[in-house]
C-alpha cells in the first residue's frame, strides 16, 4: 500500500468498458445523497475523460470514491494518494482488491512521482484543507505531462443558506463559524472556502491554464450537509444501521441497492433528488452554490 511505483498494464488485460454515458454516471451516483458529490463526479468525469491508456493520480484519494467509479466505468491506470493512514485504510478496503488500483501514502506538497507522469490528476475538495493551496497546486503540475488536465473542486465561500444554516447565521451575525465536530457544515476541517477569483488565481499562480469554471449546487434540502456528515456518514461507518438501509447509503455499492421505497434510506434520497432537480452543472456567476470547479491544463510548451 505504501509503494509508490507506477502501474503499468496493456489495455488488452482488461475487458473492454462501454462508453461513459450520462446513465452510468446516474447508477453509479444512484446510492449518493450529497446531491453536491453528484455533481462533482459529473464534473470530474466530464473534465479527466478517462482512456484505457491514461494515468490518473486521485490526490487526496479520501475513502477511494473517485478511484471505484473511474475503476467501474474505465480501464484506466490509478493511482490513489492519501496522507492520512486510517483514511488510507478505508480506501483499502473499498478499492485494494480492484484490478490496477495502486494506493500511495503520500504528501500533497511532496508527491513521490517523477515529473511529467500523469495524464491527469484530481484535486477534489483538497485545496481548503491545506494552508499553501499554491504550493500544492504547483506540485500537480510538476507530476503532470504536457498537455495533461487537472480537475479541481473547492467548496464556495458564497454557499445556499439552507445547505448550513447555522454556519450562514453564525458567519452574517457573527462572523465566525464552527470547523469542527457534527455541526461543523460546509467549513469542516476546512482552512478556508473560496470565492470564484481567489481559485482562479490560486490555479493560475501555479502555472496552469484554465479551460473552464464551474459553480452548482444552489438548490437543497434544508441542512443537508450536517444530515449527511454530522449523522449519517458516522452511522454508516461504525456499522450503526441496518444492512439494507446500509447498502443503500454506500458509494460503493450502486449496483447491490433494489431501490425501494420501503427502504427509508432511499424514501430520503428520492426527496433530497427532488430538491435538486432545478440545479444545473453550471449556475449563473451570482448565484450561491456549494462548490466552485476548475479545469486546468498544463501547457504543452512546459518541458
Amino acid at each position: 500500500m505504501s509503494s509508490t511505483s507506477v502501474p503499468t498494464r496493456a489495455a488488452a488485460d482488461m475487458p473492454a468498458k462501454p462508453p461513459i454515458t450520462d446513465a452510468l454516471i446516474a447508477h453509479m451516483t444512484r446510492n449518493e445523497a450529497d446531491m453536491a458529490f453528484k455533481k462533482r463526479v459529473q464534473t470530474i468525469f466530464d473534465w479527466v475523460q478517462p482512456t484505457d491508456d491514461s494515468l490518473i493520480l486521485d490526490i487526496p484519494c479520501g475513502r477511494g470514491f473517485y478511484l471505484n467509479m473511474l475503476r467501474y466505468a474505465s480501464n484506466a491506470h490509478l493511482i490513489g494518494a492519501e496522507l492520512d493512514w486510517e483514511v488510507m485504510g478505508k480506501a483499502q478496503r473499498n478499492v485494494g482488491h480492484l484490478p490496477d488500483v495502486a494506493l500511495h501514502n503520500a504528501n500533497v506538497y511532496a508527491l513521490p512521482y517523477p515529473d511529467n507522469t500523469f495524464d491527469a490528476v484530481i484535486m477534489s475538495e483538497i485545496l481548503e484543507h491545506v494552508d499553501d493551496d499554491v504550493a500544492a497546486l504547483k506540485e500537480a503540475h510538476r507530476v503532470l505531462k504536457p498537455g495533461g488536465v487537472v480537475a479541481i473542486t473547492v467548496p464556495n465561500h458564497d454557499y445556499p443558506f439552507l445547505w448550513d444554516p447555522i454556519n450562514k447565521t453564525l458567519e452574517s451575525l457573527f462572523r465566525t463559524h464552527i470547523q469542527h465536530g457534527m455541526f461543523a457544515g460546509i467549513w469542516a476541517n476546512h482552512v478556508r472556502l473560496y470565492w470564484r477569483d481567489d481559485l482562479r488565481a490560486a490555479v493560475q499562480s501555479a502555472g496552469f491554464e484554465v479551460e473552464e469554471e464551474r459553480s452548482f449546487t444552489h438548490y437543497c434540502f434544508p441542512f443537508i450537509h450536517n444530515l449527511v456528515y454530522g449523522i449519517g456518514m458516522p452511522l454508516l461507518e461504525k456499522g450503526a444501521l441496518p444492512k439494507n438501509m446500509a447498502t443503500a447509503a454506500d458509494r460503493t455499492t450502486f449496483d447491490r441497492n433494489d431501490g425501494s421505497l420501503l427502504n427509508p434510506i432511499n424514501l430520503g434520497l428520492k426527496v433530497f433528488n427532488f430538491f435538486d432537480r432545478p440545479n444545473k452543472i453550471n449556475e449563473p456567476p451570482n448565484r450561491s452554490t456549494v462548490n466552485l470547479a476548475i479545469k486546468g491544463r498544463k501547457s504543452e510548451k512546459t518541458g
